[in-house]
């Protein structure tokens, strides 16, 4: 570890952190067929590299500082690059800074942001789809990130950090599945 990154000390969260990093994957399902179509690809791998990064972190593995550093540059740099005209735009934005949020969050001693804040950009993001959807019994983004917070919460008290992970898993291909219903 160095250049302080995943500095683990009492100001670190991991269950938030994990929370965070498993909703910043989860929206990313969405991000990742929106940046597909904007030819924007080759900026959302380095985040979903660094929010990997993450992962293996909070599983007990090292933080890499090369792949945090990109992740945390191109969360801010994406938003302004995606074309505003293309519907999607604002929830790149708020994906955007839950990146930015997560990544921030695994150096506790250099910033004042918490997991609870982070996941509030979950929530900016899903409410500004731009249309309705049909994901089982939801009819909007924002109801099914609700119900997904929620589950995250409870799979990860009940099977720990593997059952986020698979979770985190299925709900990202049904983010995708949207995504691209949405764009045809």
């Amino acid at each position: 570890m160095g250049k302080g990154w995943g500095i683990v000390d009492e100001a670190f969260n991991a269950a938030g952190t994990a929370l965070c990093c498993a909703a910043a994957i989860r929206l990313g399902g969405a991000v990742q067929v929106l940046t597909t179509r904007s030819a924007l690809l080759d900026h959302y791998n380095p985040i979903m590299a660094g929010l990997e990064n993450i992962t293996a972190f909070l599983d007990g593995r090292g933080l890499d500082d090369n792949l945090l550093g990109s992740a945390f540059a191109e969360s801010w740099s994406l938003d302004a690059r995606y074309p505003a005209d293309l519907a999607g735009h604002a929830y790149v934005k708020g994906w955007s800074s839950l990146v930015f949020g997560t990544v921030v969050l695994t150096r506790p001693k250099q910033q004042n942001i918490t997991s609870a804040k982070t996941l509030e950009f979950t929530s900016k993001a899903a409410a500004s789809w731009p249309t309705a959807v049909r994901i089982g019994s939801f009819d909007s983004l924002l109801r099914f990130e609700a119900a997904c917070q929620q589950e995250a919460e409870a799979r990860m008290r009940e099977g720990g950090l593997p059952a986020l992970w698979k979770l985190t898993e299925d709900r990202t291909k049904q983010y995708r599945q949207t995504t691209e219903q949405f764009i045809g």
